[in-house]
């Protein structure tokens, strides 16, 4: 049925004629400019230099690969991704383990992070809080708050001065760098998300406003608004209903393209909603809250996160947020008048260590266009058409709506903007909601700058959007109108994509026939009236028109599908056609050095002045081709396959002694009654048992009680906090007695915990007994409602041994408490905060890798179950990655084809000292962990340590463990081992 209407003429498409979408007047076309040194803005646009700019972002957080060289890597591919901008979440807790102590060095270097943005030509939007979110353990507060009973986000006099010792430190960075200062940091964030807007949240914002503007700040300062709200808007707007507040531009956030089943089905039911000018408007119209000010999305949804317990959905989100969702959803904020754009995320990473909070485990892939392993995704290619039509037409971040235009099917609705200084159109085409995957042809009529068009027929195929620029000086040309994306624009040279199999059309205007090369399957026509040459083609391998005369400049045009475009990169001015990437393309004297990167043996074609070209330092044989470019005479190499040594040699040892009843634990702290800050309230004259007052906050804590042998000795009550499908063990007298694992398998998981052991008879024999219980804490909570909820409880929060029939608390119990060596005072100040719990092992050292393991059991290439509680397994591994390649080396741990394992264990993964992340093999779904180049020794020795914590039943064993390879590139950047210690004297 669908083909046969495709096959309809035009003049049966007309006869279906559907309603124009209707604009708003949601914006002060008259509102006067704002200028921040070189930054300014109106109602339309954001302005550098006083020149009209389209900010296109993408999302990036540093802490989350902790390998600083590859922050490049990832920096220059979303520059050739077609970003102008990159956005930088920034992590207090990150960088202070402890009040008064901020910590900017290795791994935590945030200037040198802006500072490779732009020297990789990216503007930067720097994002620091306090409080982040970002599904990062308490939101980004560092630990120590959580033993501050003051009011976090809010006014309280205490939480200020914590607070203003943390931004002074980032804003002095961030100022350092800002464009106002010769950098390349154009705009700026305080707090997140704050959902809170009473007085004392009026009083808060207005203190990180005024001290960020006392750090040195001079860029325009915003807030992110979740969920288009209406709250801290600019003091000036007039609309009813928004919270006004201290900020020079209103910015908000929004996921609306929905995820993948919790079965990993693609979902095509949300549309691309309408949050500027053609939407509902007012204080929770998105963008219509703030008429004086710019469209600015400081969020919008490039995929989503994923959560313990579920199928494994990152693939399925970068399908659901693929090309065709790229181009509906970011082009409709574009059409709306939202000029601003920052996608989370442009690249995820690790959540490595104890990031995450407890909605997330250790991959934050996200399914963004970079994948966690740093390749690009097909979402990537897609785009850079929106890239290069913003940087070709940046006056579509200031058009305003035009003339309504009527499609002739009703499944069509249609956007038309102009620029009210050159007149320049762009016309988005989408589907109705209701016909979101339907395959439709249509045409339309439109008065554009050139003259009255009736369009070709034109197929929009499903969940897309057709961007349609016209009456736009672009390359040296007159555009009158094209049906193909501009990918790239240059003098003499421009590039349009389109859907593979699908016609394109492209006018352009003269004031004489020029003369036109074109290839077969390019029909050429003339319109000596107009002085129009049309194009009428179809979207496949790249193809070749070269026009010359006509009153300009001479034309290369190349149109291809969006394989052929993907294939083609624009770095420093220079297009070159093959490779997987395209880095740089420098010149000096008569040489071009390209470097890039190859997935497998391609071509290459260079347009370029220079006709001596290297490839990553090695010269290139080229020869002439078509359109003034080069072509090289063979393919440039792609990789050669790696290698990968087994894992073998294994050593063991158990790591629970804390366990067993003659262990010292002199040492540890003793529970005692001191003050706290938790939200988990304890029963009424019990001790302080929650780990953080005692300095610990991060992963496992150990707690130990003497008690008599009692009759009263029948049960043991814990109340405790876990996070995200956390644990606890107990064990009596050196025999585990209990275990519990939080629920899984939810968005929102539940966080605590109830478990009742029965005591065996032992507990009620005359003597000393002694109580053992390990907690995992696998996150504190986000404070996302602003209501304290990073401080519930970690750790256990009461403990009671009871007889069955009560008083509870009836067998007095002497509890100590141990977690990380040191406490906030730890020693491996250059892993930092994420990197340590307090297991045994830990505490010793046994995950670094200078320890002497030579006195463990060796076990061969298997790893043996061992008793109830945590074993140890370490191995050496040296790694040969040929020269030249860069690869993403994985820990994979049974079938990875599987989301979750029939036996129940978890291992704290180690490489080489770093805590790369947690593998919960009946929980799932994560089963391969990247391991970045700089933690992963590629060219020598490596270390390899496993924590891994079961009941110590048969059916419990730990799976196969072995090295895979995720991506695999010629190509890439030296990569230096990050520094820190091999080794550390353990503190008892």
């Amino acid at each position: 049925m669908m083909r046969s209407f495709l096959l309809a003429g035009v003049a049966a498409l007309i006869a279906a004629p559907a309603m124009a979408q209707e604009a708003r007047p949601t914006v002060n076309l008259k509102a006067p400019v704002k200028t921040f040194g070189r930054v300014s803005f109106d109602g339309r646009s954001l302005m550098i230099d006083g020149k009209r700019t389209p900010i296109w972002a993408a999302e990036f957080h540093p802490y989350r690969l902790p390998s600083p060289d590859l922050w490049r890597d990832v920096l220059q591919k979303i520059k050739a991704s077609g970003f102008n901008t990159v956005t930088f979440y920034f992590d207090w807790s990150y960088h202070s383990p402890k009040q008064g102590e901020l910590d900017f060095t290795g791994i935590r270097d945030m200037e040198r992070a802006i500072t490779m943005a732009g020297e990789e030509g990216l503007y930067a939007i720097t994002r620091v809080g306090p409080y982040v979110n970002a599904e990062l353990a308490r939101g980004g507060f560092p630990g120590w708050l959580n033993n501050q009973r003051a009011r976090a986000r809010t006014d309280d006099p205490e939480y200020l001065k914590a607070a203003d010792e943390w931004l002074a430190a980032i804003d002095g960075i961030v100022a350092r760098h800002q464009i106002n200062n010769g950098g390349n940091v154009i705009l700026h964030q305080i707090e997140n998300e704050l959902s809170q807007t009473s007085p004392a949240h009026r009083r808060y914002m207005d203190h990180l406003y005024a001290v960020t503007r006392s750090y040195g700040i001079t860029v325009p300062i915003f807030h992110n608004d979740p969920g288009r709200n209406g709250n801290w808007v600019p003091d000036g707007s007039p609309v009813p209903g928004v919270v006004h507040g201290p900020v020079d531009m209103y910015a908000f956030d929004g996921y609306p393209g929905g995820t993948c089943t919790a079965q990993g089905k693609i979902a095509r039911g949300n549309g691309a909603p309408d949050w500027g000018y053609y939407g509902i408007g007012g204080a929770k119209g998105g963008a219509s809250a703030s008429p004086d000010t710019p469209g600015f999305m400081a969020e919008i949804g490039g995929g989503w996160f994923d959560y313990w317990g579920s199928d494994g959905i990152y693939a399925c989100n970068a399908v659901q947020t693929g090309p065709g969702y790229g181009r509906l959803f970011y082009g409709t904020n574009f059409v709306n008048g939202i000029g601003l754009q920052s996608v989370y995320m442009g690249y995820g990473g690790t959540s490595w260590g104890w990031l995450p909070a407890p909605v997330v485990f250790t991959s934050y892939d996200y399914g963004a266009a970079i994948a966690e392993d740093r390749s690009l995704r097909e979402k990537a290619l897609a785009l850079k058409p929106i890239g290069g039509t913003l940087a070709a037409l940046p006056e579509i971040a200031a058009m305003v709506p035009a003339e309504k235009l009527t499609p002739s099917s009703d499944a069509i609705r249609l956007y038309h903007n102009r620029s009210p200084e050159t007149d320049a159109r762009l016309i988005l085409a989408a589907h109705q909601p209701g016909h979101l995957t339907q395959d439709t042809s249509f045409t339309f009529a439109a008065d554009l700058p050139d003259g009255h068009y009736q369009m070709p027929q034109i197929r929009l195929n499903g969940y897309d959007a057709k961007w349609i620029v016209a009456g736009a000086n672009v390359a040296g040309q007159r555009l009158v109108y094209t049906t193909s994306q501009i990918q790239t624009a240059q003098n003499g040279l421009l590039l349009m994509i389109g859907r593979a199999g699908e016609g394109g059309r492209t006018v352009l205007r003269y004031s004489a026939k020029p003369a036109v090369k074109a290839p077969d399957g390019v029909a050429v026509s003339w319109d000596a009236s107009r002085g129009d040459l049309t194009l009428d083609y179809t979207h496949g391998a790249l193809s070749t028109v070269e026009i010359s005369g006509g009153g300009r400049p001479a034309l290369t045009l190349l149109l291809g599908d969006d394989a052929a475009g993907g294939a083609c990169w624009d770095a420093d001015g220079v297009l070159a056609c093959g490779p997987a990437l395209l880095r740089h393309a420098r010149a000096k004297g008569g040489v071009l050095a390209l470097t890039g990167d190859t997935v497998a043996p391609a071509p290459l074609r260079v347009w370029a002045k220079q006709t001596r070209i290297t490839w990553n330092g090695a010269p290139v044989a080229m020869r002439p081709a078509a359109g003034g470019s080069w072509q090289s005479i063979a393919p440039i190499p792609g990789p050669v396959p790696i290698a990968l040594p087994a894992l073998s040699d294994w050593r063991m040892a158990e790591g629970t002694p804390e366990a067993a009843p003659t262990f010292d634990d002199s040492a540890w702290q003793a529970i005692d009654h001191r003050a706290d800050a938790t939200l988990s309230q304890k029963p009424a004259g019990q001790p302080t048992m929650t780990m953080d007052p005692y300095g610990f906050h991060e992963g496992d804590v150990w707690y130990r009680a003497h008690f008599a042998g009692s009759p009263d000795a029948q049960r043991l009550s814990l109340t405790y906090g876990a996070g995200g499908a956390g644990m606890v063990q107990v064990f009596l007298d050196g025999r585990l007695i209990g275990q519990q694992d939080l629920p899984a398998a939810m968005p929102r998981p539940i966080t605590t915990g109830n478990i009742t052991v029965p005591m065996p008879d032992a507990a009620r024999a005359p003597g000393d007994h002694v109580l053992s219980v390990m907690a995992r804490n696998n996150g504190h909570n986000w404070d996302l409602t602003a209501m304290d909820e990073h401080k519930e409880g970690r750790g256990l929060i009461a403990a009671s041994l009871e007889p069955l029939t009560g008083p509870a608390f009836a067998v007095p119990m002497n509890w100590r408490i141990q977690g990380r060596s040191g406490g906030e005072d730890f020693a491996d100040r250059a892993r930092g905060t994420p990197n340590n719990g307090g297991q045994y092992g830990e505490r010793m050292g046994w995950h670094l890798p200078a320890f002497d393991d030579h006195a463990w059991r060796a076990t061969g290439a298997a790893l043996p179950q061992g008793s109830a509680g945590t074993n140890w397994y370490r191995t050496h591994v040296t790694l040969n990655v040929p020269r030249g390649q860069d690869a993403t080396i994985g820990l994979a741990f049974g079938d990875t084809a599987k989301p979750r394992s029939a036996a129940h264990y978890r291992v704290l993964i180690f490489v080489n000292g770093w805590n790369m992340g947690q593998f919960i093999a009946h929980v799932g779904p994560q089963r391969i962990f990247p391991i970045p180049e700089g933690i992963l020794n590629h060219h020598g020795a490596n270390t390899i340590a496993l924590a891994v914590t079961s009941d110590g039943a048969p059916a419990n064993a730990p799976e196969n463990v072995r090295l895979v390879t995720m991506q695999n590139r010629r190509g890439g950047l030296e990569v230096a081992q990050v520094a820190a210690p091999a080794g550390l004297a353990p503190i008892r």
